[in-house]
């Protein structure tokens, strides 16, 4: 009976501990980039923005392209001018149909119409302005979209490099705890054997508490960065991801004496967008021209529905000039040329921030060398001076205090020496991203 309840408990402990733990995948950075370029919703965004424009643009097809319509009406009317007119559009006017009593009192008459109308642009100088404007448009959402793709890789590779941090500070942790555990075995025994006082063995307690805190921690940070490069990847599955490889120092060359590239996609893409308004402000000053446009339509008339007795067609052109529409069409080309001018100064600050950002970016590698160099250096002085304190204390000259701050700065120093080569490789990343084309 005993082993039967046991063997129950057993089963659904278990049961419990497999539902609670949560898949663990292994992903490779390449794989991160493939399913990001495939599913990344901020991509998708850029994608269906760059659709708009291309849309926009295909609209003004209708400066070269006919407006072409048909349509059928159906009327029944006692008006003396619309029965008359209607009879000469069906062609069946007699001699008596001039009879006065017949004309000012015409009986009912049917008539059933279907017109086709075609309105063809010829001369629209607006129009063609508006065109280019919008192919400009439509050009710098194509250059706006391939910047993001390259936003999207440089957060990829941060994403993934946080996630390789979080795993080393795991790593770091669980490895700090091994040692001081070790260390309250040791001052349990020295505690023991009366070389101890209790004090010093709950310093050491308090010590693999503190580490087993900052572990949980860690842990949690690791579910934080596999969360993050998820939402990227725009998966809503419920694992964690682990990186194929660990995070090692980046020793790809940059040529750090780069200048701005100004033909950058998102650059080029400003100027295109101030391109657009000038083109824009060109458009608004030819609307104070004349248009000339063709137009035509064929007639089909019966008395009877979906007939056609007696047809006709009107063929014609049109110049027209719209001479004064209130202050409208000035106030309008002052407004484009406002809008024309601002862009340009946005243009400008956009570069000058860019340049500055480059050079700040610079600055920070070379900074981040340095640190790299002196972080090293404090995580090995401090592993000896770890060493050289916990073989002092195995021997009983050492104090507790002593080899707990050692214990404690190394661990430190290991977690800050693998901070700084995730800031250095990320900082790298973000160069590479500036100077891209």
């Amino acid at each position: 009976m005993y082993k039967l309840k046991y063997l129950i408990t057993f089963i659904c402990i278990g049961f419990i501990s497999s539902y609670n733990a949560q898949e663990i995948q292994p992903i490779s950075k390449e794989e991160v980039l493939n399913r990001v370029s495939e599913a990344n919703q901020q991509i998708k965004i850029s994608v269906e923005a760059f659709n708009e424009a291309k849309a926009d643009y295909r609209q003004t097809n209708a400066v070269f392209l006919p407006n072409i319509s048909v349509s059928h009406t159906a009327i029944a009317t006692t008006n003396p001018l619309m029965a008359f007119g209607s009879k000469l559009n069906q062609e069946i006017v007699t001699q008596a149909d001039f009879n006065p009593d017949a004309l000012n009192n015409p009986s009912q008459i049917q008539n059933y119409a279907t017109v086709f109308e075609f309105q063809q642009p010829l001369i629209n100088m607006d129009g063609f302005y508006q065109r280019k404007a919008a192919k400009y448009k439509m050009e710098a959402m194509a250059l706006q979209t391939d910047r993001v793709k390259d936003y999207v890789n440089f957060e990829v590779e941060n994403a993934y490099m946080q996630l390789q941090l979080a795993y080393k500070a795991v790593a770091v942790l669980e490895k700090a705890l091994e040692a001081t555990e070790a260390n309250l075995k040791l001052a349990q025994n020295s505690f023991d054997q009366g070389y101890l006082q209790r004090s010093d063995v709950l310093l050491v307690e308090v010590r693999v508490t503190e580490v087993k805190n900052q572990l949980q921690t860690a842990r949690s940070n690791v579910k934080n960065a596999s969360n993050y490069l998820s939402f990227l990847m725009n998966d809503t599955s419920d694992v964690v991801l682990k990186p194929q490889d660990s995070l090692q120092l980046e020793t790809t060359v940059l040529e750090t004496d780069k200048s701005l590239n100004e033909e950058r996609a998102d650059i080029k893409a400003m100027q295109l967008a101030a391109n657009s308004r000038e083109t824009m402000y060109k458009s608004d000053k030819m609307t104070f021209l004349p248009t000339l446009n063709a137009f035509g339509s064929y007639q089909l008339y019966d008395d009877s529905l979906f007939q056609f007795g007696a047809d006709g067609y009107l063929v014609g052109a049109e110049l027209k000039w719209n001479i004064l529409q209130g202050t409208k069409r000035f106030g309008k080309a002052k407004k484009s040329k406002a809008t024309l001018e601002k862009s340009k100064l946005e243009y400008q600050q956009y570069v000058s921030k860019s340049q500055l950002e480059l050079n700040k970016t610079k600055r920070l590698l070379q900074d981040m060398e340095s640190k790299l160099e002196l972080s090293k250096l404090a995580m090995e002085q401090s592993k000896e001076a770890l060493r050289i304190r916990t073989n002092r204390f195995k021997e009983g000259l050492e104090k507790t205090t002593d080899l707990l701050i050692a214990e404690t700065q190394f661990a430190q120093k290991e977690l800050e020496y693998y901070q700084t080569i995730f800031e250095y490789n990320s900082t790298k990343a973000y160069l590479n991203f500036l100077t891209i084309n």
